[in-house]
């Protein structure tokens, strides 16, 4: 299993919750709301990083994601500000070079739940 880089992305990060349930409604109004698998994985998050390193490290990043779009598997990766390392995939990132020796990646992290 592969690891993320030890990286930090810049403070300002987002994160998005939406779970994954299935809902039913009929026409007096009633509603019920179905979850189909494990309660905990009902709910995965999505990050959007944006890392403002050196050209040096936005390399290491890059080259890393490449390899895992390649190999299509997931990496662990502990976001700032929680408890553990989760697994995530990364199915889009930007790069830009504002500056000499400097880059800016953008990248969302998809939460995926494997073994």
């Amino acid at each position: 299993m592969a690891t993320f880089p030890s990286i930090t992305p810049t403070y300002g990060q987002q994160k998005d919750s939406a779970p994954l349930t299935r809902t039913v409604r009929f026409a007096d109004g009633y509603e019920h709301r179905i979850l189909f698998g494990l309660a905990q994985h009902q709910n995965p998050k999505i990050f959007n990083f944006t890392f403002e390193v050196s050209e040096t490290d936005a390399d290491t990043i890059e080259t890393f994601l490449d390899a895992r779009a390649n190999d299509s598997a997931s990496f662990d990766f502990q976001p700032p500000g929680e408890a553990s390392s989760l697994k995530f995939v990364c199915e889009g990132w930007n790069k830009s070079i504002p500056y000499l020796n400097r880059a800016t990646i953008q990248a969302t992290f998809r939460e995926v739940f494997e073994p």
